[in-house]
């Protein structure tokens, strides 16, 4: 299986879980990665928030030995903030920064950061140049441009910035979940630069995966929605790609193209019966990790929205997460997994 190289950083495999808001934090990604995920980030940050040390930002910003390599994502719009930041050290723990140049939300973009940057090609250039202070492998994450596609001109400015990767969600920030991620455009931008290129966008299935890589020629592959209740998708993609006697072999390129068309944002794969077994299993060590490292400071409407995606794949799913949402403790959740395993 190929390996990708960021900077003087050795990826195992080119799996990567991508920034979640709301679902990256530790215990998530160390389900990731055992799962077989090669790299994990932090979900996205403002640099504001790092910089006066916010406590909610700090236990976002919390990892371990385990939890390697591992990505901050940040965003921002002050170069002044960005190079303050440098020289507070916060970013030590980390193998790797990422700037945010993709988020959508208007509580972002409304401060002129995240997809917002993608008007100012130039100020990301900058942005990048003085991440590169801090010695550590800097990336950026994109889409297709702010509400006009320019994102073959940020490519190359973030390249010439001296960028270690970029990562690619083909939609552009005014589209929305029901507009099909447009995937030619990461063989285009694969085609315009030298540094690695990791796809992201409409990955839910093993088979995804290896769409995205025989049609884009991307360097890695990161995938979000389709990883949220369902961590295993690592380990099913990692042996699918691995064992060359169960590939399926996709040569029509038309029925390819008919099939990401009809992509919508519930798409995701069946699950067997025994993988619905190992994702209850999940949700259980999911909550238990919440616990050991959060404690009473949880985010407990995290855990519940979270934990409603692993119940999926079995009759009375459905009923399941109505009921997961009206518990008040995370031990009465702990109480309910244990009734659905058994």
């Amino acid at each position: 299986m190929k390996t990708i190289k960021i900077g003087n950083l050795k990826l195992a495999n080119p799996l990567i879980l991508a920034p979640m808001v709301d679902v990256t934090d530790l215990p998530y990604r160390l389900l990731c990665r055992r799962a077989g995920a090669s790299l994990a980030f932090t979900e996205m940050l403002y640099i504001d928030a790092i910089l006066h040390e916010n406590k909610k930002t700090k236990n976002l910003m919390k990892t371990n030995k385990e939890d390697k390599p591992i990505g901050l994502q940040i965003t921002g719009n002050s170069e002044e903030e960005f190079e303050k930041f440098v020289k507070s050290g916060k970013w030590k723990d980390f193998e790797l920064i990422d700037l945010n140049c993709g988020c959508p939300s208007l509580r972002i973009t409304g401060n002129e950061a995240g997809s917002y940057l993608l008007r100012n090609p130039e100020k990301i250039s900058r942005m990048i140049k003085i991440l590169k202070k801090t010695g550590k492998p800097v990336t950026a994450k994109i889409r297709l441009g702010f509400r006009k596609n320019n994102v073959v001109e940020v490519a190359r400015e973030i390249e010439k910035a001296g960028a270690d990767a970029l990562t690619l969600h083909p939609r552009l920030a005014i589209d929305g979940r029901d507009v099909p991620a447009e995937w030619s455009w990461i063989k285009k931008v694969k085609d315009e630069i030298k540094i690695p290129v990791i796809g992201n966008g409409d990955v839910f299935s093993k088979e995804d995966v290896e769409r995205m890589f025989k049609e884009t020629g991307c360097d890695g592959v990161m995938i979000a929605r389709g990883a949220i209740g369902d961590p295993l998708i690592f380990e099913r993609i990692l042996n699918y790609l691995g064992n060359s006697t169960r590939r399926r072999r996709v040569n029509d390129k038309t029925r390819f193209a008919s099939d990401i068309n009809k992509k919508t944002s519930i798409d995701r794969e069946e699950l067997s019966v025994e993988d619905v077994k190992k994702n209850l299993k999940m949700f259980k060590e999911y909550v238990k990790l919440e616990k050991k490292f959060f404690g009473d400071e949880g985010d407990f409407g995290r855990v519940k929205y979270v934990g409603g995606k692993f119940l999926r794949g079995f009759k009375g799913a459905g009923n399941k997460r109505e009921e997961l949402m009206s518990f008040m403790t995370i031990e009465e959740i702990d109480k309910f997994i244990n009734t659905l395993i058994s």
